[in-house]
């Protein structure tokens, strides 16, 4: 019996000096209390992964917007956007609108 508590005694024997707790509170201090902390440092990296995310977003929705800029600089592209998105007509023109059954749906749910 004596033998296993003086094995024990010496395991331990490194974890009582000074140094090891100064080293453990100040590991503690420094991931989790810190104003540089390990967990700020995570926020700040997820933040910033959906900042990147956006800016994809809104650089490929820049793009679309470009094109139909472009699209929209001659005259027919004026027209055939005015035809498609305002049902316009010209004098003299019949135009019929035929909707799908899943759009109708859709305009339901909505």
């Amino acid at each position: 019996m004596q033998k296993k508590s003086n094995r024990f005694l010496k395991l331990l024997k490194p974890f009582k000096t000074i140094y090891f707790l100064v080293l453990v509170i100040f590991i503690v201090w420094m991931v989790i209390f810190d104003a540089n902390s390990w967990l700020i440092h995570n926020d700040l990296n997820d933040d910033i992964e959906d900042l990147n995310s956006k800016i994809e977003f809104y650089n490929s929705e820049i793009k679309s917007d470009q094109r139909e800029i472009n699209t929209l600089n001659s005259p027919d592209g004026i027209e055939t956007y005015a035809r498609e998105h305002y049902k316009m007509k010209k004098e003299n023109e019949v135009v019929y609108i035929i909707e799908d059954a899943d759009s109708l749906n859709v305009n339901k749910n909505e």
